[in-house]
């Protein structure tokens, strides 16, 4: 029952909170940890089968370093006290899940494209301070996308997270608690800082990248029909939304990614919503050919993001109450 007061707990405390800026957080210790094996161990002259083993390493030192420092503060809270350490559970839960922060930066994007729509001029000014919004949550090139392709990266960013943000951390802590969250959240970490396809990090990346498919292969396939539950419950408000055409769409083009699990939610997403997502992306200044995920039931519209938001927070919800009562139930 510990578990479950504590991901009942984080999970409330994002949602009033959400991710605090400036307050220490563990994560962002785990993202200087990285940047600093990245200076140590990648060396561009280093030849490919060095630079991959150079990559094992710097993922074997974060994952010894994220679970040592969280075993022996875990310790030492509940040497304290089991109430202390409950609340210290919850606490470190709480650094994991982003629910809040993902809906409050994705709806930054949203809110910029309204400022454009109503500015009266070209409307420059406001598509410019989208694209520098969508730009603090996505990996790609922002500078020359339309609306429509800030739209579309902004509702791709928040199917993805709804799992890698959301369901995979509450699956881990349900799963073996903040000890096997933050191992997950450190792997999560990693790929997202080296697990890129260019000259820097092709190499010295790969186990990094492999090591977050591996985690997130079980979540990503959780979270697609933990989506489409949510998508029945919400069908009856909300006409727009089809469970049935996100199945089909999901059962089509769940593949359709090179990572083997970030079109899992897409396909989902883009089904139900009746749009198309994914599509040729710009990356480090080089153009990615990648295949359209979902069928142009309608144009994508602005409105899209804060529809997936609020399929996400649905989905957040639901992944509460199912992993936290098979923790009950297998306590």
């Amino acid at each position: 029952m510990n578990i479950v007061y504590a991901m009942t707990a984080g999970f409330l405390l994002d949602c009033i909170v959400g991710d605090p800026h400036r307050l220490p957080h563990p994560i962002r210790w785990i993202g200087r940890l990285i940047s600093l094996l990245d200076r140590c161990l990648n060396r561009k002259q280093d030849a490919k089968e060095r630079k991959i083993l150079s990559g094992i390493v710097y993922v074997t030192v974060v994952l010894a370093v994220t679970g040592a420092a969280v075993f022996f503060f875990r310790l030492f809270l509940y040497r304290l006290s089991g109430t202390v350490g409950i609340l210290g559970d919850g606490l470190l839960f709480f650094y994991c899940i982003a629910p809040k922060s993902l809906c409050r930066e994705s709806m930054a994007v949203y809110r910029e494209l309204a400022v454009k729509r109503t500015d009266g001029d070209s409307g420059e000014d406001g598509l410019g301070r989208a694209r520098k919004a969508l730009s603090m949550i996505v990996g790609r090139d922002t500078e020359k996308l339309t609306e429509e392709g800030i739209i579309k990266a902004a509702v791709e960013t928040v199917a993805e997270n709804a799992s890698d943000g959301v369901m995979a951390p509450m699956f881990y802590m349900a799963l073996g608690g903040p000890f096997l969250c933050f191992l997950y959240k450190a792997v999560n970490t990693m790929d997202s800082m080296t697990g890129y396809h260019n000259e820097t990090y092709e190499y010295f990346g790969k186990a990094a990248a492999i090591a977050d498919d591996v985690w997130n292969y079980i979540p990503s396939r959780l979270t697609a029909f933990v989506m489409l539950f949510a998508t029945m419950i919400l069908s009856p408000f909300y006409p727009y939304l089809d469970w049935k055409r996100g199945f089909m769409t999901y059962k089509r083009d769940r593949r359709k990614h090179k990572s083997p699990n970030a079109a899992q939610t897409e396909s989902v997403c883009a089904g139900v919503l009746g749009i198309q997502l994914a599509g040729d992306a710009s990356y480090f200044g080089r153009t990615i050919q990648k295949p359209c995920i979902g069928d142009a039931v309608r144009p994508v519209e602005r409105e899209d993001i804060r529809r997936a938001n609020r399929l996400m927070y649905v989905s957040s919800l639901l992944s509460l109450f199912l992993l936290a009562g098979m923790r009950y139930l297998w306590g």
